[in-house]
């Protein structure tokens, strides 16, 4: 009798051990996106005081600051991973012709200003590749956990499946074209 509740004891222990590191490390994928979340707003807060800089020397480029505000404007509408991830890629594509704009404007490379502010965008940029660096180690984690034996089956009694990775789009790895006429 008193063996059935050890047996029973260690069972208990050990679902309890399984199913607390799956939630351990659900809770790690959580905190991981709320770092990159906290950097895209960063960025998304920062766009405005760029584009106010860039229109007083380059008026005619409505159609990157339109581009611009519209990434913007989709990146704080953004509610999933999925979404926020695209709408981190077209930010990003966005802000990469902006900033190729002061190649053609020495008085905008030379304003303290603008200055200012590509080097806040530089910081938050290199911020944002190490939280999603985190995000997806912390993914793999997880998933490597979730389905492989015996998380598989702890995963399964708590209805817990893999997470997506934080990933950009194929358009995205190659450098964008910027022409100007």
């Amino acid at each position: 009798m008193v063996y059935e509740y050890i047996v029973l004891g260690i069972v208990v222990l050990v679902l309890v051990y399984y199913i607390n590191r799956i939630i351990v490390l659900s809770n790690r994928i959580k905190n991981a996106w709320a770092q990159i979340d906290v950097q895209l707003k960063k960025r998304a807060d920062l766009v405005p005081n760029l584009i106010n800089t860039v229109q007083g020397y380059a008026k005619h480029e409505k159609g990157i600051m339109t581009a611009v505000t519209e990434a913007r404007k989709a990146m704080m509408g953004a509610e999933t991973v999925h979404d926020k991830a695209e709408a981190d890629n077209a930010l990003t594509s966005a802000l990469k012709s902006i900033l190729a704009i002061a190649e053609n404007y020495p008085q905008l490379k030379a304003n303290e200003n603008f200055r200012l502010l590509q080097e806040q965008l530089d910081g938050i940029e290199s911020k944002i590749a190490y939280s999603r660096q985190f995000y997806n180690d912390s993914v793999l984690e997880y998933n490597n956990y979730v389905s492989t034996i015996p998380g598989i089956i702890f995963a399964r009694i708590i209805s817990k499946k893999e997470e997506d990775y934080f990933q950009i789009e194929e358009k995205e790895r190659t450098a964008p074209k910027v022409t100007f006429d």
